[in-house]
């Protein structure tokens, strides 16, 4: 990456698909770039805007962080702004950013969870790490169970009453609570916009009424971890390589590597390579089958891991028969030991 200005790829729009986020006028990229891991304070910064500006060269408008996002917390954020500032500031109006609060990111009684207090006084220190007005899509990362539903969506609708964000979004909510969710903010008139949650081969709860709440709801919907954070690629299976994140990540182990997960992912690579592609180009396209998400979040260490994902999107859509031989192989919980 050089130190040249930056100037947008003119047909960048030309081949990615924009689905409206639910029955609302918001369109997402089929595949949005997250910056939860890979773009923290540990990451080299010249990486972070290669990947950042060949993202949006390719048609991926959305960039989805969070406030906690790092490490250390708030540099992903910080991050992100520099790389705005200096190249993304003139297209600002072709680009969807997106935060969160309710994870840790402080200690004291207003450091984490969803009270008004908390989810506001985060928001106003985004903005201030990114160096921007406003966001477009502000989250409630994650239900409180000690919070009423109701405290945290009237946080949210004042949060894009005062214009701050855009839109209003729930992330990691089951489906009662969605609907929940939706209904409060719809009496508020600030209408629920998306619901982000995991999804995967290997992460099915989602089946199990929340895409049906979000389709009655009439929300969109954005899945991180696609891609189970690695595990539904081929990267495991012959051996773990050195320094591959399952040996230094908190959120995966060695121990997961079961005889049951190579035999499933196997299988599942070998479906992949009959149709001449990646097994992760193969996830990304199971779970955008349908149409009942909006867009999948990936993350990226690389330009051309990041252009490998997004060439998913070129390959014929999965066949009822392709979708009927994967679904013995597709096991939830098959990465969790």
């Amino acid at each position: 990456m050089t130190n040249d200005p930056y100037a947008a790829e003119a047909a960048r729009y030309d081949s990615m698909d924009y689905p409206r986020c639910g029955r609302w006028g918001l369109r997402l990229p089929r595949i949005s770039l997250g910056l939860w891991q890979n773009f923290g304070g540990h990451h080299p910064l010249d990486r972070q805007r290669g990947i950042i500006l060949a993202a949006f060269d390719m048609g991926i408008t959305h960039f989805d962080l969070a406030n906690n996002y790092g490490p250390p917390p708030g540099s992903a954020e910080t991050n992100f702004g520099g790389i705005f500032a200096r190249d993304l500031a003139p297209y600002r109006d072709e680009i969807i950013v997106s935060t969160k609060a309710g994870y840790y990111m402080h200690p004291g009684p207003y450091g984490e969870w969803g009270s008004r207090k908390y989810l506001l006084s985060s928001l106003d220190a985004s903005l201030s790490r990114m160096g921007l007005d406003y966001v477009d899509v502000f989250y409630h990362h994650r239900p409180d169970p000690d919070t009423p539903i109701e405290e945290s969506m009237m946080a949210l609708d004042q949060a894009v009453r005062s214009g701050k964000a855009l839109y209003a979004g729930i992330s990691n909510y089951g489906p009662a609570e969605t609907e929940e969710a939706a209904r409060i903010l719809a009496e508020l008139g600030t209408p629920l916009l998306i619901h982000q949650f995991k999804y995967s081969m290997y992460e099915r709860t989602p089946e199990d009424g929340l895409l049906d709440a979000l389709d009655q709801v009439g929300a969109g919907s954005i899945v991180f971890s696609p891609l189970a954070q690695g595990m539904l690629t081929d990267r495991y299976l012959t051996g773990i390589p050195a320094g591959s994140r399952i040996t230094h990540s908190q959120f995966l182990h060695e121990e997961q590597v079961t005889e049951t997960y190579l035999a499933r992912t196997s299988a599942l690579n070998e479906i992949a390579a009959g149709r001449g592609q990646s097994l992760a180009q193969l996830a990304l396209q199971w779970v955008l089958r349908g149409g009942r998400v909006t867009s999948a979040l990936v993350g990226a260490s690389s330009v051309a891991q990041l252009k490998a994902n997004v060439a998913a999107l070129d390959f014929p859509e999965l066949t009822e028969a392709e979708i009927a031989a994967i679904e013995p192989h597709a096991v939830h919980g098959t990465y969790y030991a």
